[in-house]
């Protein structure tokens, strides 16, 4: 929860990253809060509301995947919505002339997105879950300190500095609107 809040706020990748991972922590736990806290949360040196805090948060994340039927597989909701919201913004970016070196990277990592997604079987990802999803399988290979190949990690470098493009100016449309037209124009 302290550190999603905190990640929510500087990069919104890393955020989404994080709460894949902490669905996968859940799911790891048998979806038991007991065991989160045993295996999770007393691993913090936290005081004690701090901890009733975070209980509380993996709670409701618990409650939300049992009701969203993600026990198993998946994604919360609102995961699923906050990557619609990147989709939306990554589409308004790519058609605003204005956002030309945005659209150069993401041109530079449209090969491996495209390679990625041949590879997924019969119903492959949007571009941008695919982004994720790889982003997210490098983050667990390296978790497990397994090998990448330099195509892999070049691959790679195109696709984070795409998302990481992406990322900056969702929290900068945020702040304000990054489409609004000057007037002086």
């Amino acid at each position: 929860m302290f550190i999603a809040s905190q990640k929510r706020k500087e990069n919104i990748a890393e955020y989404l990253l994080y709460m894949w991972q902490i669905e996968d922590i859940i799911r790891a736990n048998n979806l038991d809060i007991e065991s989160i806290r045993k295996n999770v949360i007393d691993r913090f040196g936290l005081s004690d509301e701090q901890r009733q805090q975070l209980t509380e948060w993996y709670e409701s994340l618990i409650d939300m995947m049992r009701r969203e039927g993600v026990e198993k597989s998946g994604h919360l909701q609102m995961n699923t919505n906050m990557l619609s919201q990147l989709v939306e913004l990554h589409n308004a970016l790519l058609r605003d002339p204005r956002f030309g070196e945005y659209t150069k990277r993401f041109y530079a990592a449209l090969p491996a997105i495209v390679e990625l997604r041949s590879k997924a079987g019969e119903h492959p990802a949007g571009e941008l879950e695919t982004c994720f999803n790889a982003l997210y399988g490098m983050l667990m290979l390296r978790l497990r300190n397994g090998e990448v190949t330099p195509a892999t990690t070049e691959a790679m470098g195109r696709i984070s500095a795409f998302i990481a493009m992406l990322a900056a100016y969702f929290h900068k449309n945020e702040k304000e609107d990054i489409f609004k037209q000057d007037d002086e124009q």
